[in-house]
C-alpha cells in the first residue's frame, strides 16, 4: 500500500477561499440560499466555507444545514457491516431556496443521488447546486457533476482519495493511498 499526498494544508486553505469566492460571485448576498453539507465528511467542509463566507467576506445570515444520507443510499442493505448515521441539522425549509450541497470527494455520485432523494423532505428547492473538494473524474456511476470543485483528480478505482481534516487528523491534508499489492 502507497500513500502520495495531493494537497497540503496551505493549498486545501487557497482552494477554499477560491471556493468561497466563487459562490459569492453566483450568490451575492446568500439571500435566498442555503449551504448544505453531506454527513459526514461533507460537514467538515461546509462548516469551513461558511466561517470563511462570515468572517473573511461579511457575509451576514448564511443558513448552514448539515443533512443525514445513510438510510437513503442504494447500497443500505447491502452492506456486510452496519452503516451508522448521523443527525440531519436542518432547521429551515428549502422551499424555494437555492440549495448548494457541500461535500468532500465526489467518486460515483451515489451520495450525491441520495441528498438528491433526502432534501425533498425539507421543500422543493429552486435550484441545487453541487460543491466538492476533489471531484475523482474517472469514477461516476451516475450522470452527476459538480458545480464548484476545489481539484479535480485521475484516480482509478484501486487508488483510495482520503481526506484529513484538522478537527478530525490534528491537521489537513488531502492523500491518494493505493491499495494494490504488488506481488
Amino acid at each position: 500500500m502507497s500513500r502520495k499526498k495531493l494537497l497540503n494544508s496551505k493549498e486545501i486553505e487557497i482552494i477554499l477561499h477560491r471556493l468561497a469566492c466563487q459562490l459569492i460571485e453566483n450568490h451575492d448576498d446568500f439571500a435566498n440560499t442555503v449551504i448544505i453539507g453531506l454527513q459526514p465528511r461533507g460537514s467538515y467542509l461546509a462548516k469551513r466555507l461558511v466561517k470563511i463566507l462570515k468572517n473573511e467576506y461579511s457575509i451576514k445570515g448564511l443558513q448552514l444545514g448539515l443533512l443525514d444520507i445513510t438510510f437513503y443510499r442504494d447500497d443500505f442493505r447491502r452492506r456486510n457491516e452496519p452503516l451508522e448515521a448521523n443527525s440531519t441539522e436542518i432547521n429551515f425549509l428549502v422551499e424555494g431556496k437555492k440549495v448548494v450541497f457541500v461535500d468532500d470527494v465526489l467518486f460515483s455520485g451515489r451520495s450525491v443521488r441520495s441528498a438528491l432523494t433526502a432534501i425533498q423532505s425539507y421543500g422543493r428547492p429552486e435550484n441545487i447546486e453541487l460543491l466538492v473538494l476533489i471531484d475523482r473524474r474517472f469514477s461516476r456511476h451516475l450522470p452527476i457533476q459538480p458545480t464548484y470543485r476545489g481539484r479535480q483528480v485521475d484516480a482509478i478505482n484501486q487508488e483510495k482519495v482520503l481526506v484529513h481534516w484538522k478537527e478530525t487528523n490534528d491537521k489537513d491534508a488531502i492523500y491518494i493511498e493505493n491499495k494494490e499489492k504488488h506481488n
